[in-house]
Protein backbone atom coordinates (compact mmCIF):
# COMPACT_ATOMS: atom_id res chain seq x y z
CA UNK A 1 0.00 0.00 0.00
CA UNK A 2 1.59 3.67 -1.21
CA UNK A 3 1.65 6.04 1.72
CA UNK A 4 -0.64 8.29 -0.27
CA UNK A 5 -3.43 5.47 0.33
CA UNK A 6 -2.79 4.89 3.61
CA UNK A 7 -3.58 8.66 4.29
CA UNK A 8 -7.58 8.18 2.83
CA UNK A 9 -8.69 7.14 6.19
CA UNK A 10 -6.17 8.65 8.75
CA UNK A 11 -7.16 8.70 12.33
CA UNK A 12 -4.68 10.14 14.72
CA UNK A 13 -3.05 6.56 15.43
CA UNK A 14 -2.98 6.25 11.38
CA UNK A 15 -1.78 9.70 11.11
CA UNK A 16 1.08 8.85 12.81
CA UNK A 17 1.55 5.73 11.43
CA UNK A 18 1.74 7.45 7.70
CA UNK A 19 3.86 10.36 9.00
CA UNK A 20 6.44 7.66 10.20
CA UNK A 21 6.16 5.48 7.07
CA UNK A 22 6.97 8.79 5.15
CA UNK A 23 10.11 9.88 6.92
CA UNK A 24 11.44 6.57 7.01
CA UNK A 25 11.12 6.23 2.85
CA UNK A 26 12.53 9.69 2.98
CA UNK A 27 15.85 8.44 4.58
CA UNK A 28 15.69 4.84 2.55
CA UNK A 29 15.36 7.15 -0.62
CA UNK A 30 18.44 8.82 0.84
CA UNK A 31 20.33 5.92 1.97
CA UNK A 32 20.29 4.92 -1.68
CA UNK A 33 21.21 8.33 -3.19
CA UNK A 34 18.06 8.90 -4.66
CA UNK A 35 17.28 12.36 -4.82
CA UNK A 36 14.42 12.53 -7.26
CA UNK A 37 12.87 10.24 -5.13
CA UNK A 38 13.34 12.50 -1.68
CA UNK A 39 11.49 15.13 -3.48
CA UNK A 40 8.52 12.99 -4.54
CA UNK A 41 8.14 12.43 -1.09
CA UNK A 42 7.78 16.22 -0.43
CA UNK A 43 4.91 18.32 -1.08
CA UNK A 44 5.42 20.77 -4.14
CA UNK A 45 6.16 23.77 -2.18
CA UNK A 46 7.89 22.33 0.96
CA UNK A 47 10.06 24.25 3.35
CA UNK A 48 13.57 23.59 3.73
CA UNK A 49 16.27 24.90 6.21
CA UNK A 50 19.57 23.37 6.91
CA UNK A 51 20.02 25.51 9.98
CA UNK A 52 23.61 25.35 10.50
CA UNK A 53 24.54 25.34 6.75
CA UNK A 54 26.37 27.67 5.08
CA UNK A 55 28.73 28.09 2.03
CA UNK A 56 30.77 31.44 1.28
CA UNK A 57 30.99 32.31 -1.63
CA UNK A 58 32.20 35.57 -3.57
CA UNK A 59 30.52 38.57 -2.49
CA UNK A 60 27.45 36.13 -0.70
CA UNK A 61 27.09 33.36 1.86
CA UNK A 62 24.64 31.02 0.73
CA UNK A 63 22.38 29.47 3.80
CA UNK A 64 20.22 26.00 3.39
CA UNK A 65 17.13 27.93 3.64
CA UNK A 66 14.27 27.77 1.58
CA UNK A 67 12.47 25.05 -0.51
CA UNK A 68 13.00 21.32 -0.79
CA UNK A 69 12.26 21.85 -4.73
CA UNK A 70 15.25 24.02 -5.33
CA UNK A 71 17.32 24.76 -2.26
CA UNK A 72 17.14 20.94 -0.51
CA UNK A 73 17.77 19.47 -3.52
CA UNK A 74 20.74 21.18 -4.79
CA UNK A 75 22.16 20.50 -1.33
CA UNK A 76 21.25 16.72 -1.35
CA UNK A 77 22.67 16.69 -4.72
CA UNK A 78 26.07 17.99 -4.07
CA UNK A 79 26.41 16.48 -0.57
CA UNK A 80 25.78 13.07 -2.98
CA UNK A 81 28.18 14.29 -5.38
CA UNK A 82 30.99 15.14 -2.39
CA UNK A 83 30.47 12.36 -0.48
CA UNK A 84 29.60 9.42 -2.77
CA UNK A 85 29.48 6.84 0.06
CA UNK A 86 26.31 9.09 1.85
CA UNK A 87 24.74 7.03 4.14
CA UNK A 88 21.87 7.52 6.98
CA UNK A 89 21.19 5.41 10.17
CA UNK A 90 17.93 5.86 11.18
CA UNK A 91 18.55 5.74 15.39
CA UNK A 92 15.08 7.27 17.02
CA UNK A 93 11.60 8.22 15.09
CA UNK A 94 8.64 9.90 16.94
CA UNK A 95 5.45 10.93 15.58
CA UNK A 96 2.10 12.74 16.83
CA UNK A 97 -1.18 12.50 15.23
CA UNK A 98 -0.62 15.94 13.96
CA UNK A 99 1.89 15.36 11.53
CA UNK A 100 4.77 16.31 13.24
CA UNK A 101 7.96 13.68 13.40
CA UNK A 102 11.31 14.13 15.16
CA UNK A 103 14.12 11.81 13.72
CA UNK A 104 17.62 11.31 15.23
CA UNK A 105 20.10 10.17 11.54
CA UNK A 106 23.43 9.58 11.80
CA UNK A 107 24.47 10.58 8.51
CA UNK A 108 28.26 9.63 7.50
CA UNK A 109 30.47 9.25 4.31
CA UNK A 110 34.07 9.77 2.73
CA UNK A 111 35.05 12.80 0.43
CA UNK A 112 35.72 12.45 -2.27
CA UNK A 113 35.45 16.10 -3.79
CA UNK A 114 35.72 19.40 -2.35
CA UNK A 115 32.75 20.80 -0.48
CA UNK A 116 32.32 24.49 -0.63
CA UNK A 117 35.05 25.43 1.53
CA UNK A 118 35.88 22.18 2.93
CA UNK A 119 38.64 20.89 0.48
CA UNK A 120 38.53 17.67 -0.47
CA UNK A 121 41.71 15.29 2.04
CA UNK A 122 39.47 11.94 1.22
CA UNK A 123 37.88 12.24 5.55
CA UNK A 124 35.19 10.46 6.42
CA UNK A 125 32.63 11.74 8.65
CA UNK A 126 29.93 10.36 10.82
CA UNK A 127 27.81 12.88 12.59
CA UNK A 128 24.06 12.81 14.43
CA UNK A 129 21.48 14.97 12.65
CA UNK A 130 17.95 15.94 14.39
CA UNK A 131 15.78 16.33 11.82
CA UNK A 132 11.91 17.93 12.25
CA UNK A 133 9.19 17.01 9.80
CA UNK A 134 5.67 17.76 9.30
CA UNK A 135 4.02 15.34 7.07
CA UNK A 136 0.29 16.41 5.61
CA UNK A 137 -2.67 14.86 5.54
CA UNK A 138 -1.74 13.42 1.76
CA UNK A 139 1.42 11.68 3.72
CA UNK A 140 3.60 14.20 2.26
CA UNK A 141 6.22 16.08 3.62
CA UNK A 142 5.77 20.02 3.64
CA UNK A 143 8.02 21.06 5.86
CA UNK A 144 11.70 19.98 6.87
CA UNK A 145 14.25 20.92 9.47
CA UNK A 146 17.39 19.45 10.16
CA UNK A 147 20.24 20.66 12.79
CA UNK A 148 23.56 19.02 13.56
CA UNK A 149 27.28 20.62 15.08
CA UNK A 150 29.09 21.89 12.09
CA UNK A 151 31.69 22.46 13.84
CA UNK A 152 32.57 18.53 14.65
CA UNK A 153 31.12 18.13 10.94
CA UNK A 154 34.03 19.76 9.33
CA UNK A 155 36.88 18.61 11.99
CA UNK A 156 36.47 15.30 11.38
CA UNK A 157 36.87 16.30 7.38
CA UNK A 158 40.01 17.89 8.67
CA UNK A 159 38.71 21.18 7.33
CA UNK A 160 39.66 24.16 10.76
CA UNK A 161 38.61 27.46 10.13
CA UNK A 162 40.82 30.19 11.73
CA UNK A 163 39.49 33.57 11.34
Amino acid sequence: MSISAMSADASPASSEAIAKATVNAFFDAYRTRDVERMVELCSDGADFRYVPFEVWARQRVLHGDGKVGTVGKAIWTALIDAFPDLTNAVTTVRADGQGNVAAEVVIGGTQAKDFGVIACTGGHYDLPHLFLFHVNDEGLIDDLVAYWDNVHWKSQLGWLEVD
